[in-house]
């Protein structure tokens, strides 16, 4: 995708776009932009095939959800959103393009409502939901009253976006695709830098240009956070000071500008205390375990205190953060097997989350329910993926999901499972979404931990897990009442 030739912020106003139409208005990223919208007072309607969770706030709020792809979709619209996800030859685009309308990525339509903001704009391969989150949480605490756009739901809260009063504009940039880059944050985020996104980049070398050009639109008197535990982002912190540009870290390295140290974490949380200029900051507490949560709020505590917050602001939030939605999201448990559901699809944040998930098992079993998102990612990091995997006890994989992409001989979750070093009885690839949670019922016993993991549709099926254990725990309860009414 050319980025060039896309609109940049602080071109447009959102009130700019007049009517709005978003095409596939119930995925994640296209709901909270139409929730920003519409919590702005702007008209806005969208076009799906899926009665998505989401979709029901955006009609109680005033948005008009088409659930068809049709031309007349378009009637009295001005400017009509797309993803990358949406083909140029989908019917409500070329139908856009045909009646003269303006036709807007995404990115770009974000981008406008950035304008007379200050943005905090939060990358990385990794992390960035969370962290944008927890930004967006501390800056809620602090009295800023942000406004936001996350890729997901923040739980207890139920919204990935909202337009709010204060100066600020918190973002998940996303550099899957390049358009992180029309954006022109006053602060930027950089989590980690990880070789990703290779059908777009090549290679490393060149995916690490991208994030330190991202770095560089930063506004001047503004700054950079980047993580000095990350080989990548303590790359770009060098490439960008030896420019003479504003750059902080953190993480638990000695140089780290924001140093973490004792940090525990355990199945009720993570802790650790932090300093900053030989300074202590005190101690920090989240309700989610893992260190690598701890790590993504330092950013947060740091990017906090450089904005002049009050520290306090920072502990309090995230002391009550509740996590976000279908991130290390507890589903429920169904006969004494506790069900999860986390969107991790890298190798490293899959691994990182099993980890922390084998935290919560304890005694008991990890069974993982994987369905990959894109086939570039599993063709391209197949090996890693697979290793990832290799931490479970259990396996069901699904075949990738692939949004708009060519499925070649030999790609695929078929391939995927035959390289994961697990036991040929201890995982298995199902052909269809009804087959998993049978599955899941068949291999799952009391104590075991399950999670859905990948794609953003299998954050679905964890009420279908739920529901199937239950029905497995009916029918043993019922089976027994019948054998206990033969003996009498």
């Amino acid at each position: 995708m050319n980025t060039a030739q896309f609109t940049p912020a602080g071109t447009l106003t959102a009130e700019d776009l007049g009517r709005i139409h978003l095409i596939g208005v119930g995925g994640v990223g296209m709901s909270g932009l139409a929730r920003l919208f519409l919590t702005r007072g702007l008209p806005v309607s969208g076009s799906e095939l899926r009665e998505w969770p989401s979709l029901a706030g955006m009609r109680a709020l005033g948005g008009t959800i088409h659930m068809t792809h049709e031309p007349s979709n378009l009637d009295g619209v001005d400017t009509v959103v797309y993803s990358s996800a949406i083909p140029q030859d989908h019917v409500e685009m070329v139908e856009a393009r045909r009646r003269g309308l303006r036709v807007l990525h995404r990115s770009e339509a974000l981008a406008a409502a950035m304008t007379g903001r200050r943005t905090v704009a939060i990358a990385g391969t990794h992390g960035k939901t969370t962290t944008t989150s927890m930004v967006t949480m501390v800056l809620q605490q602090a009295g800023a009253d942000p406004s936001f756009v996350i890729g997901g739901e923040i739980s207890e809260v139920g919204s990935g976006a909202h337009h709010g009063t204060g100066e600020h504009f918190v973002v998940e940039a996303d550099e899957s695709d390049r358009s992180f880059l029309i954006y022109r944050p006053y602060v930027s985020v950089i989590t980690n830098i990880e070789a990703d996104h290779l059908n777009t980049y090549g290679d490393l070398a060149t995916l690490e240009a991208a994030f330190a050009e991202f770095a560089r639109l930063t506004d001047p008197d503004g700054f950079i956070v980047t993580c000095a535990d990350d080989p990548g982002g303590r790359r770009l912190a060098q490439t960008l000071r030896a420019e003479g540009r504003r750059v902080h870290t953190y993480g638990e390295a000695a140089d780290a500008d924001l140093r973490l140290s004792d940090v525990v974490s355990s199945a009720q949380g993570v802790r650790y205390l932090a300093e900053i200029d030989g300074r202590s900051l005190g101690e920090f507490r989240l309700p989610v375990p893992g260190r690598h949560m701890g790590l993504n709020s330092a950013s947060a505590v740091l990017t906090a205190y450089l904005l002049g917050l009050p520290v306090e602001a920072a502990e309090a939030a995230l002391a009550a953060f509740p996590g976000v939605r279908r991130r290390f999201e507890r589903k429920g448990v169904a006969d004494g097997v506790l069900v999860y559901d986390e969107y991790a699809y890298h190798p490293t944040s899959m691994t990182l989350a099993m980890r922390t998930l084998r935290e919560v098992a304890g005694e008991g079993r990890l069974i993982v329910v994987f369905q990959p998102y894109r086939l570039y990612r599993t063709r391209d990091l197949q090996a890693e993926i697979a290793a990832a995997l290799g931490l479970a006890d259990e396996l069901v994989l699904l075949e990738v999901f692939g949004p708009g992409e060519l499925r070649q001989p030999g790609e695929g979750s078929a391939a995927l499972v035959e390289a994961v070093p697990l036991p040929a009885d201890r995982k298995v690839f199902v052909g269809s979404w009804e087959d998993a949670p049978v599955e899941v019922a068949r291999r799952a016993r009391p104590g075991d931990v399950v999670v859905t993991m990948g794609a953003p549709p299998i954050s679905l099926m964890g009420d279908e897990l739920l529901a199937a254990l239950s029905a497995r725990l009916d029918d043993a309860a019922g089976g027994a009442a019948g054998a206990a009414g033969t003996a009498g």
